[in-house]
């Protein structure tokens, strides 16, 4: 299955299939700040905020790990997890220089199947090879609480929307 969104007004195609409400998200395993492979299920019992984006190197992803990294702090048994193709040394770096430690970065560095099975994988234009702009709220069993594949990838996404769902 194909969605399509925008850059810059721009149709690009995303492959796989993109959680929804209700649904059991796919497991995965993604790589760590310290090279370690990480299970989804490592944050068992734990509601989760997958933050998915491009790269930590531009505007609107900065300022979406930095917002989440904010409303974080705030929630309870909760952890935002914010995932890109960025290496773990550049998101750690991105987060030291910006004191952020209420996220919990993690790379598609080994998990180029998390792309599809999540549904973000950028197709065509010229960010092919990364993720797509989205927000998906798992509870604590890993069900789809809110998902929101972001139409322009250079737009934030729903951060009420997001926190609403764990209201």
């Amino acid at each position: 299955m194909s969605n399509t969104v925008t850059l810059g007004g721009n149709a690009v195609q995303v492959e796989g299939n993109f959680p929804q409400k209700g649904q059991a998200a796919p497991s995965f395993t993604l790589v760590a700040k310290d090279l370690a492979d990480t299970p989804l299920a490592s944050f068992a019992g734990k509601r989760k905020v997958l933050n998915i984006f491009p790269s930590i190197d531009t505007p609107t992803c900065a300022t979406s790990v930095r917002k989440f990294n904010q409303s974080a702090s705030g929630l309870a048994n909760t952890v935002v997890l914010c995932i890109s193709a960025d290496l773990p040394f550049a998101q750690n770096r991105f987060c030291g220089a910006e004191g952020l430690n209420n996220v919990v970065n993690l790379s598609t560095l080994r998990g180029a199947a998390f792309l599809k099975d999540y549904g973000v994988a950028l197709a065509s234009g010229p960010l092919a090879g990364l993720a797509a702009r989205a927000v998906v709220v798992l509870d604590e069993n890993d069900k789809v609480l809110h998902s929101e594949l972001v139409s322009e990838i250079k737009n934030e996404p729903d951060y009420a929307a997001a926190l609403a769902a764990l209201g």
